[in-house]
């Protein structure tokens, strides 16, 4: 799955699997180019991991008060940042972020996954939620490359596409598989069990 997403990250790839849990990362380096920002990412303590997709703004603003709050960082990448914000605030850290991301975070201690997408969609992120089975990636190809999920029309979105000319959210072009909406996050528990919930909300004039 994340071979097929090279050419949106052609600098490094990396794999880490936790159990029946994996994450892969095809990375652009744009902030700190080290060995020391590559993803997937775990913090020091091992409590999480991480694979991030954008860039967060204010993650120096967000880094000073996590460093006064006792945070030890290994990088100089925003990634962590948001790594080590969710250690601190849980998800709440999303509302905090000023920026363009999509992501998958893995908290090791309460066995769950969470998807997360900035607050107005600027980077895309895909899921298929089936039975026995979660799967995402920032482009649909990368959840088609596992044999197990078919691929299969979505005709009312097709439908939606030819009279709006775009299809809404949470739809695609393809059935089972879905655009978690900008400024929500989901989590996706070990016994397959997912909530999703909105962090954020255009503020009213």
């Amino acid at each position: 799955m994340a071979a097929v997403l090279h050419h949106r990250g052609p600098d490094q790839s990396g794999a880490w699997a936790d159990g029946a849990l994996g994450l892969g990362h095809a990375r652009l380096a744009v902030i700190d180019l080290s060995p020391a920002a590559a993803q997937p990412m775990l913090d020091g303590g091992d409590r999480a991991a991480i694979a991030f997709n954008g860039e967060i703004y204010n993650f120096r603003e967000l880094r000073t008060e996590l460093e006064a709050a006792g945070a030890v960082f290994l990088s100089h990448s925003d990634t962590e940042v948001v790594l080590q914000g969710y250690l601190r605030w849980g998800t709440g850290v999303f509302g905090r972020l000023r920026g363009m991301f999509a992501l998958a975070l893995y908290d090791r201690r309460q066995r769950r996954l969470i998807l997360a997408r900035d607050r107005v969609g600027k980077k895309p992120l895909y899921y298929h939620d089936g039975p026995g089975m979660f799967a995402f990636g920032s482009e649909i190809k990368a959840i088609l490359a596992n044999p197990e999920i078919g691929r299969r029309p979505n005709l009312e979105a097709l439908h939606h596409y030819l009279t709006l000319q775009y299809t809404p959210c949470p739809d695609s072009a393809f059935e089972g598989i879905h655009r978690l909406p900008p400024a929500h996050f989901m989590v996706v528990e070990a016994d397959g069990r997912s909530r999703m919930e909105r962090y954020w909300r255009l503020p009213h004039p």
